[in-house]
């Protein structure tokens, strides 16, 4: 396979065994359109049954960071036109390459920099060796555009130690690179003045032929991870049964750390918040990717159809930056069970699998 012409989304190549995929819209931090997407997947399908590509590196291009997550601003508008077909069939197309990524008999490896934020998750972090840096900043912003965490997020957070899942879930908190290893979002700390290096081993490798092997010659340990520190505080709050109840127990807990939760999920959706706790629990029990995976589609078709949460979300965090979303309902208590059992029983006219 040649590589792509520079003007591309997507980068592609493979040589010497190693596939390549570089994502190519740094001015936009590398977020994702239904065309990049397509574009993934075509090449891990091809390489999946190619017996000269051995190992598949992700990167992205430029500073910034790897991937800030879906073209939010496409998808706004489309939801504002009215065109949720459009939107279905995108996060279709997502979480069909997310399961292709976690399935992928080829090994994966994913160089985490920079911001690595929601669809940029669902693309490495469920490949088979993730590597972060100190500028690594990796984060499930869902409840801040007013949905729930997708791509295969959920599978993540709801195995991440203890009740970090549902805190970073409903909190949408930042995972610096210590966090993203402590939580099971990362394999592996490599400077960033050493990624350079790591891809130059990939591309002209000998032994050690693994890839963990590889990378360990350039692993560092980072600093002790924020999160780990906060266990118990995290473990007392969000095993509650209910948002209500995690909201109750941090006042109760006070200090830096609840007040910051507290503050954080008051500015969240309601709704969202109330959906994303059963979503993280339900996941929790779960036994494939795919499962959580279809899980997830069936919400967000909830929310893109039914739903103006996501369309106001995006305008307030992304589009107008006023910061003033106006969610619907308005507090936790206008959110009747009734409508958190409606969502998980929504099915998509278009199927996931």
């Amino acid at each position: 396979m040649t590589a792509s012409e520079p003007g591309d989304q997507v980068l592609l190549s493979s040589s010497g065994g190693l596939g390549r995929i570089i994502l190519n819209r740094p001015r936009a931090i590398n977020a994702l359109t239904p065309a990049m997407i397509e574009q993934l997947s075509g090449a891990l399908g091809a390489w999946r049954t190619d017996p000269d590509v051995e190992l598949v590196l992700l990167t992205g291009e430029g500073e910034r960071g790897l991937c800030s997550g879906a073209d939010v601003r496409a998808l706004h508008q489309a939801l504002v036109d009215g065109d949720t077909g459009a939107a279905d069939a995108f996060f279709r197309a997502e979480y069909a390459t997310n399961a292709l990524i976690g399935e992928s008999v080829t090994p994966i490896i994913a160089v985490m920099h920079g911001v690595t934020m929601g669809g940029g998750i669902g693309v490495s972090g469920h490949a088979a060796v993730r590597v972060v840096t100190e500028t690594s900043q990796l984060a499930m912003p869902e409840t801040r555009l007013g949905f729930t965490p997708d791509a295969g997020g959920s599978w993540l957070l709801s195995r991440a130690p203890g009740r970090l899942g549902e805190y970073l879930a409903l909190t949408s908190d930042t995972m610096d690179a210590a966090d993203a290893l402590h939580c099971g979002f990362a394999d592996f700390f490599v400077p960033s003045e050493r990624v350079g290096d790591l891809v130059d081993a990939f591309e002209t490798r000998a032994d050690p032929q693994t890839p963990a092997e590889l990378i360990m010659l350039f692993d560092e340990t980072p600093e002790p991870s924020r999160l780990e520190k906060a266990r118990e505080w995290v473990d007392d709050a969000f095993s509650r049964d209910s948002v209500e109840a995690i909201v109750e127990r941090l006042r109760g807990l006070g200090g830096p750390g609840p007040e910051a939760a507290l503050e954080a999920l008051s500015a969240r959706a309601p709704l969202a918040l109330k959906v994303t706790l059963e979503a993280i629990r339900r996941a929790r029990a779960m036994p494939t990717l795919r499962d959580a995976l279809t899980q997830e589609y069936g919400l967000v078709s909830w929310f893109v159809d039914s739903r103006s949460d996501l369309a106001e979300g995006i305008r307030a965090q992304v589009v107008d930056k006023d910061f003033r979303p106006a969610w619907m309902p308005t507090t936790l208590a206008d959110v009747p069970q009734e409508l958190v059992t409606e969502a998980f029983a929504y099915r998509p006219a278009a199927p996931l699998w």
